[in-house]
């Protein structure tokens, strides 16, 4: 059953290639959704998919980067998102 995670993640996440490898990864993952800059420095995703699927792109992101903070919510699956993408 799929789920929906919205997350904003904290820490050294900007003008590192953060959303370049969280798009290649959720894509490794079959995930659904985006991921975008903030203009505070921090990155958004909104991320849907299996648990599990889900869970692993968040750790495989967390060993690659220098995340010092995410903030993630469950939030209701939206099913337009039918692929992972950078958004601007």
């Amino acid at each position: 059953m799929a789920i929906a995670k919205h997350i904003i993640f904290k820490g050294y996440v900007q003008g590192v290639g953060f959303r370049f490898t969280a798009n290649s990864i959720a894509k490794r993952y079959d995930l659904a959704g985006f991921v975008r800059n903030k203009e505070d420095g921090a990155v958004e995703m909104l991320v849907q998919g299996e648990p599990q699927d889900i869970d692993d792109c968040l750790e495989d992101l967390k060993d690659t980067f220098t995340v010092r903070d995410l903030d993630i919510e469950d939030v209701p699956v939206n099913t337009s998102y039918k692929d992972f993408r950078i958004a601007f």
